[in-house]
This record gives C-alpha cells, sequence and structure tokens, in this order.
C-alpha cells in the first residue's frame, strides 16, 4: 500500500513539474503536505468513527497534535 501511494506522489509531482512551463518551483514541500493531510485525516476520522483518541493512535500522532490539524484543514467540528 505505501508503494501505491509512494508512486501516486511521484507521478504528480512529475506532473506538476512537467507542468511548471519554465517557472520556478516554490514551497513544494509544504504544497505536498497539505494536499496530502486534509483527505489522510477525512479518511482516518471516518475509520475510527470521529473518536479523536482513536484517530490519534492510527496516525501515531498525540490527540492535541490531531485536534491542532483539524482545525488547521476546518475538520474539527464535533469532533
Amino acid at each position: 500500500m505505501s508503494n501505491e501511494i509512494a508512486d501516486c506522489v511521484r507521478r504528480n509531482l512529475n506532473r506538476y513539474f512537467r507542468d511548471l512551463d519554465g517557472e520556478t518551483p516554490h514551497a513544494i514541500y509544504d504544497m505536498v503536505i497539505a494536499s496530502i493531510e486534509k483527505p489522510m485525516l477525512e479518511v482516518v476520522m471516518k475509520q475510527a468513527q470521529n473518536n479523536q483518541t482513536n484517530a490519534a493512535e492510527m496516525l501515531g500522532i498525540s490527540r492535541s497534535t490531531l485536534r491542532r490539524k483539524l482545525a488547521e484543514h476546518n475538520l474539527s467540528e464535533n469532533r
């Protein structure tokens, strides 16, 4: 599974560089993290049935970090 995710990231980054059309890349790390973090949080929260403690454990992060990330992505309503 992790190879599939890595391959997806590679394909999309290669497309990103190809589509730059001479423009200088900027803040790629932040762009990639922002692109994958929200859908990851959405899926994990669904799998955890919106239980933040379980979701944080699945993600391998603290519950306070999870709460902060949910708020950053406007996913924190009544979770």
